[in-house]
């Protein structure tokens, strides 16, 4: 909120508005700047060490004020970096692929949401300069955005920016305990409980599932129909199972995203999380619906993980970083189905398709 006082305080003072915009932009232009350049420089890193088909790249956006709880999302990007990178266990996948190779996972660092929103940058010009720090990402090949939220509300211009980048709409696979698809909660149009809303009305999404819901409202479910939201709750997980671990996704449009908020899990699995509810999805539940999974996945991201409500130890933010480097156990499936990008680059990028 820092900078919405901020802001209002040089209204009082009577700040020409069209000097505080010249700023603004300015700080923009900068970030962007930053952003492009990082992307750049590995992009061409990347090139120059050759047969890469793709590179998962992680971009941190640390934005925490659109939840509707606690805001402690946005101090989750640093903390899953360093869970990536932990000593306590080694750098190699179950696949046997080095996540120290950049050809594997690289990383062009963080959109600054702070300093943006202490300029007094409004929400609409954020929500753009997230989008289009991801497309300047996907401009580098072989770059292909791994997102670290942040609450749930950078999904929505996450997934505008590849639906726009590409052309066109993708399939959405959304695993969370709630379907985020209020309209507009508690009046804010970019709630973290209103981002698909958002995606869907913007028809940057041709089919949503929905897995592991547990908390859902008379309005979620209408919301749901409304937009022919294919919504699978815990209460029939065991009745669905094997359709879920066989999902084949993003036939006839630009690929498939997915989207994990880490409230998707028990919290027996996941404790660090702004709410808590009981009934979800195992670690393992989830890697075996991300492993079966058909599909030529374009992006994804996690989101939703609370460092300020995680245990002593760590615990969230090490099943937040494995939920992103356990990406590439979907891609054996596509060595002989679909070509698949993203996950290609996950387990090595090497050119032995």
């Amino acid at each position: 909120m820092r900078g919405i006082h901020y802001l209002s305080k040089l209204k009082a003072a009577n700040i020409p508005p069209e000097l505080l915009e010249k700023g603004q932009n300015r700080v923009i232009d900068a970030s962007l700047t930053l952003i492009r350049e990082r992307a750049k420089l590995k992009g061409e890193l990347l090139r120059a060490l050759g047969g890469v088909k793709a590179s998962a790249t992680l971009l941190g956006v640390p934005l925490g004020h659109n939840s509707s709880f606690l805001q402690g999302p946005a101090f989750a990007p640093p903390r899953i970096r360093e869970a990536i990178w932990c000593g306590s266990t080694n750098s190699s996948t179950e696949e046997g692929k080095e996540l120290n190779d950049p050809r594997v996972l690289t990383d062009v660092g963080d959109v600054p949401v702070q300093e943006i929103r202490d300029c007094g940058v409004d929400d609409d010009r954020l929500m753009n300069v997230i989008s289009e720090s991801v497309k300047l990402v996907m401009e580098e090949d072989p770059l292909h955005p791994l997102v670290l939220g942040g609450d749930h509300s950078i999904s929505f211009p996450v997934v505008r920016a590849v639906s726009e980048k590409l052309g066109g709409p993708v399939d959405i696979l959304h695993l969370d305990a709630h379907p985020d698809i209020y309209h507009c909660f508690e009046g804010n149009k970019y709630s973290h409980a209103s981002s698909f809303a958002r995606i869907m009305e913007g028809g940057y999404a041709r089919r949503l599932l929905q897995v592991g819901i547990r908390s859902i409202t008379k309005e979620g479910r209408e919301q749901g129909k409304r937009f022919g939201v294919e919504q699978y709750e815990m209460q029939t997980f065991s009745r669905d199972r094997q359709m879920l671990e066989n999902l084949k996704l993003g036939e006839g449009v630009k690929g498939v995203y997915i989207s994990i908020d880490v409230d998707c899990l028990d919290p027996a699995f996941a404790p660090g999380v702004s709410h808590i509810e009981p009934g979800g999805l195992s670690f393992r539940d989830v890697l075996n619906i991300l492993h079966n999974l058909q599909a030529d996945v374009v992006a994804a991201d996690v989101v939703e993980f609370n460092p300020q409500r995680d245990t002593v130890d760590g615990m969230t933010g090490m099943v937040a970083a494995k939920l992103l480097i356990k990406f590439e156990q979907v891609a054996p499936r596509f060595h002989h189905t679909i070509f698949h990008p993203l996950f290609k680059g996950i387990t090595g990028g090497i050119a032995e398709h």
